[in-house]
């Protein structure tokens, strides 16, 4: 229980069966309408599911448990140089702009319920710190807001952030808790002036991912969504609802529209005209978007055609297609004109050796010559066999006694020292030589 309390996972933000499958589905919604937004595949996402703007880094809040909309703007972030965020909901939109309350490059813009109600936040005069300074736009309302009021202030705001900050996408969070007749609002919106929002944000023709969001009057919320995704295809949907399975839920009248209900707007046009010229003149202190001159993108470093991988990239060579293909084409294992080496080796100097045979006439000086030249010959390989066995010791033999090894560059026998000729009385001295050396190498390298 105090785990749950520590992340506020107790009162508001109860846990229930499929918890993480359900945080998965609408943060993987807003996620994946990013990456398509990122990829141009399309220029408008919805996802009706998403828009959950309470949730922080390290608690639930507002029964939001993980806020997708803060990880769909850090997915746009990686392409698109500014975001803009525009929140609708009845509350304030404390998750996503406590997130990017420091950056200039995501603008907040929340038109919300402020005063004793939650979460609390949202004040006029919150407007960023450090680089996000004037990045944060809070539009505090009162109660009983219409239609004509809240547009008198919609889009002449949203017509100097568009002006100032030229964001290179945007994300709406489409709330239905300020409509009238919401369970748990206080607005007085119809479905029409609440669509009327997105519709102007349509006309600057900017990427757009629409979110859900707040809605606890479910047959208006459905309504209004309805609407909305209508006018996102730029469908005038006829109020006269189909007769359907479902249609006890939105008797008596059965239509989609909703009316407004009488109550007080405490928003006076003094006190709109008021938050309106603050937060114009807070938004002609930012700084304009830099302008770029007309230039030719660059091609991507790697096409995606390079990319694709044909063969099995787990096997040595490219797999067994590969091999089959180089198999099928002998010549491409034979080496080519500047790749053979002409040179003889050592191996082709004794095969030459041994099928040429040399006779002499018995009596003479060459005949003795080579008869002592054999002689000289097995007594080289004779050392060289007693000093393998040394080298290799006896494992019964005391440490002490084992053979000690030397650099075999220390002792080398050149060829002018083996033509030399060693004698018998030669052979007795260097017999002695494997009992402290592993043995001698004869170099043919020519004296080098």
């Amino acid at each position: 229980m105090r785990q749950l309390k520590r992340f506020n996972c107790a009162e508001d933000c109860p846990v229930f069966d499929g918890l993480f499958n359900f945080c998965q589905i609408y943060t993987g919604g807003s996620v994946g309408g990013a990456v398509r937004l990122n990829h141009k595949q399309t220029d408008t996402v919805v996802n009706w599911a998403g828009g959950l703007h309470h949730a922080k880094k390290n608690e639930a809040s507002g029964f939001c448990y993980v806020n997708d909309i803060v990880l769909a703007i850090l997915e746009l972030l990686k392409v698109h140089q500014r975001v803009l965020y525009i929140d609708i909901d009845i509350h304030h939109g404390d998750g996503v702009e406590e997130a990017f309350y420091t950056t200039d490059r995501v603008m907040t813009v929340s038109f919300h319920k402020f005063g004793e109600y939650f979460p609390g936040t949202g004040h006029l005069q919150d407007i960023g710190q450090h680089k996000g300074k004037h990045y944060s736009v809070n539009v505090p309302l009162k109660d009983g807001i219409d239609d004509e009021s809240y547009n008198m202030l919609f889009k002449p705001v949203m017509a100097k952030v568009m002006e100032m900050y030229a964001p290179d996408a945007v994300v709406f969070q489409s709330g239905a808790d300020s409509l009238t007749g919401d369970r748990l609002g206080c607005f007085n919106l119809s479905i029409r002036g609440h669509a009327e929002c997105l519709k102007y944000m349509m006309t600057f023709n900017v990427p757009l991912l629409v979110l859900g969001g707040g809605g606890y009057t479910i047959r208006n919320v459905a309504r209004c969504w309805t609407y909305e995704t209508g006018c996102l295809l730029g469908h005038e949907l006829d109020d006269k609802m189909p007769v359907n399975d479902y249609s006890e839920y939105y008797g008596p009248t059965h239509t989609l529209q909703i009316s407004p209900s009488n109550m007080e707007n405490q928003n006076t046009p003094e006190y709109l005209e008021g938050v309106r010229n603050r937060i114009l003149e807070n938004l002609s202190k930012i700084a304009p978007k830099p302008s770029v001159p007309f230039h030719d993108v660059p091609p991507d470093a790697i096409t995606q055609e390079a990319q694709e991988v044909k063969e099995d990239p787990d096997a040595k060579g490219g797999g067994a297609e590969a091999e089959a293909s180089r198999r099928a084409h002998h010549s491409e294992l034979e080496p080519g004109e500047g790749d053979r080496d002409d040179r003889p080796s050592r191996q082709d100097h004794d095969t030459r050796d041994m099928n040429t045979v040399t006779t002499y006439e018995p009596g003479s000086h060459k005949f003795e010559d080579a008869i002592k030249d054999e002689e000289d010959a097995s007594d080289v390989d004779a050392i060289a066999e007693l000093g393998d066995a040394a080298a290799a010791g006896d494992p019964g033999e005391d440490a002490d006694a084992k053979v000690k090894t030397t650099n075999c560059d220390e002792l080398v026998l050149d060829r002018d020292y083996a033509d030399g000729g060693l004698g018998r009385d030669d052979s007795d001295e260097l017999d002695r030589a494997p009992s402290v050396l592993p043995g001698i190498i004869l170099n043919d390298h020519d004296g080098q």
